[in-house]
């Protein structure tokens, strides 16, 4: 019999806004791929991103390329060579893994090679804004182990850093810049998350123009992003980054993620896994890298106001494994 391919665009509206360096988004648009074999059906999700050129109109699109190929059985190794790394490349890699997940009653987290999945603490993201605003969502969120906190907004970062720190003294913090920092202040706001206790910085500077980073001195460790997206390019970031942040919408899938994780901790990256702003079907292939990073960072469900049916349950911070009925 063969296969059915359904491709949606679909809309979750956030639970008040998600602003970072870049802008503010009110709903999270993904692109849902189903693929139905006869009685199995397999789904995945993607985020695309304009940072990256991508809308949800331009993934559907290029996943209807495709339709013919999957419809007729394309597997995950062929799709590799067949689609560019991005977010429609993610949604149907997830779908497929999902698809030989119910096809071969094999748990998808046993086809990539684990015994099980266990449950996994998140960050939980504080959004850019003035810093009495942040230190307010932070005051609220002190209870929960991790915070990443966005920066990179025109002016005020350092108060930024300072407020937050104060408003949630024991829990561990993450910057995420969004390439919002330069050669000028790089240096000051490295040394005031290292005097904050911040235990990462994400993305300091913008993709392309971050040499500098091999010659500033940093006692917090900084991570890529926006600069790491598959194995291609991976090994100029070495002496420029401390670690990488592995998002399944820019490896374009499971399959490129575990790849891309190999190859990471060969050339001695720490790893953080993270996602965009999406459902539980878009985080729980992540689950599946997760025990191989230092950091997690899976929260997209937390920060929408409703998230799909038979989705990932979060104990406060603690993400248990994903339900065979979401996915895997």
């Amino acid at each position: 019999m063969a296969r059915e391919l359904t491709i949606a665009i679909e809309r979750f509206p956030i639970a008040g806004v998600f602003t970072i360096a870049r802008g503010t988004r009110t709903e999270a648009v993904v692109v849902t791929v189903t693929l139905r074999d006869g009685a199995a059906t397999g789904r995945g999700e993607g985020f695309p991103l304009a940072r990256y050129d991508e809308d949800a109109e331009g993934v559907a699109a290029l996943i209807e390329t495709l339709r013919g190929p999957l419809e007729a059985g394309m597997d995950r190794a062929e799709l590799q060579g067949a689609m560019p790394a991005g977010a429609a490349r993610n949604a149907v890699d997830c779908a497929l893994w999902d698809l030989d997940a119910k096809l071969t009653g094999t748990p998808a987290h046993v086809l990539a090679g684990l015994d099980r999945v266990r449950p996994v603490t998140t960050a939980y993201t504080i959004s850019l804004g003035e810093p009495d605003v942040m230190a307010s969502a932070a005051a609220r969120a002190a209870d929960r182990p991790i915070l990443k906190i966005k920066l990179g907004g025109p002016g005020g970062d350092l108060a930024r850093i300072a407020a937050v720190r104060e408003a949630a003294p024991d829990a561990t913090l993450i910057a995420d810049a969004n390439e919002g920092w330069t050669d000028r202040n790089i240096s000051l706001h490295l040394r005031a998350c290292a005097d904050a206790g911040f235990r990462l910085v994400e993305q300091p500077l913008p993709a392309g123009k971050d040499a500098i980073l091999g010659t500033v001195p940093h006692d917090v460790p900084v991570c890529a992003d926006e600069s790491a997206h598959d194995r291609h390019g991976l090994a100029e970031l070495v002496g420029r980054y401390d670690a990488i942040n592995i998002k399944l919408d820019k490896t374009g899938g499971l399959t490129e993620a575990l790849a891309l994780a190999d190859e990471a901790q060969k050339l001695g990256f720490k790893i953080m896994v993270g996602c965009m702003v999406g459902t539980s079907l878009g985080m729980a292939p992540g689950l599946l890298v997760a025990p191989r990073a230092s950091f997690v960072d899976l929260d997209g469900p937390l920060l929408l106001a409703r998230d799909r049916e038979n989705g990932l349950v979060y104990d406060g911070s603690l993400v248990q494994p994903a339900p065979s009925s979401l996915w895997g």
